[in-house]
């Protein structure tokens, strides 16, 4: 079942995203949020539309689909933590995308090219001033040690700086082909 899943993880990722929602609440203007273990929270959403096809709708902006499914499966799992800190709290924790969304469609919602990541963390790991070695550790660019000292920025990276990031259960473990072209294409170490 698991195998099936992951092989048409585009269209059943997001059919169970809308079918769990619809266990909790028949109201789509209300999103489900679960990333708190035991905890279920039902939101106001701006716009709900339950995602149908592909992963891009062109309307006055793109929208992103299944973003939803992609949040809370990274999130899952790496425990709600961010995988550099530790951070737990939800509304600061982004499921970074490590292959860019933007220019990958068949990696979009694959969970394995995603890390839980702080909001801060993951504009820094878009940027290309952090990145992971081969065994998961935290290289910082000297485009970014080009600030210090800066007590906010070295408490924030310095301080995790060589240090193996939280690992997350299975489904979402980096894809290690992911990871280099992160390093190779994104990472600007100058």
């Amino acid at each position: 079942m698991w195998a099936e899943f992951q092989s048409q993880i585009e269209t059943l990722g997001v059919e169970s995203e809308q079918l769990l929602h619809d266990l909790y609440t028949e109201d789509n203007n209300e999103e489900v949020d679960f990333l708190e273990r035991g905890n279920v929270k039902l939101e106001r959403s701006q716009v709900f539309v339950a995602p149908t096809g592909a992963t891009e709708a062109i309307a006055v902006v793109k929208v992103r689909r299944g973003q939803q499914f992609f949040r809370q499966t990274v999130l899952n799992a790496y425990g709600v933590r961010c995988c550099i800190t530790g951070i737990n709290v939800p509304r600061l924790l982004v499921a970074s995308h490590i292959k860019p969304w933007s220019d990958f469609p068949n990696e979009r919602l694959e969970p394995r090219n995603g890390l839980c990541l702080s909001s801060l963390h993951d504009a820094a790991f878009d940027a290309g001033l952090i990145t992971l070695d081969e065994q998961l550790k935290l290289i910082l660019s000297r485009r970014l040690k080009d600030y210090f000292p800066h007590a906010a920025l070295e408490q924030n990276f310095l301080e995790y700086e060589g240090m193996t990031i939280r690992k997350p259960n299975k489904i979402a473990e980096p894809d290690p082909t992911l990871l280099e072209y992160h390093r190779e294409i994104i990472f600007k170490d100058r």
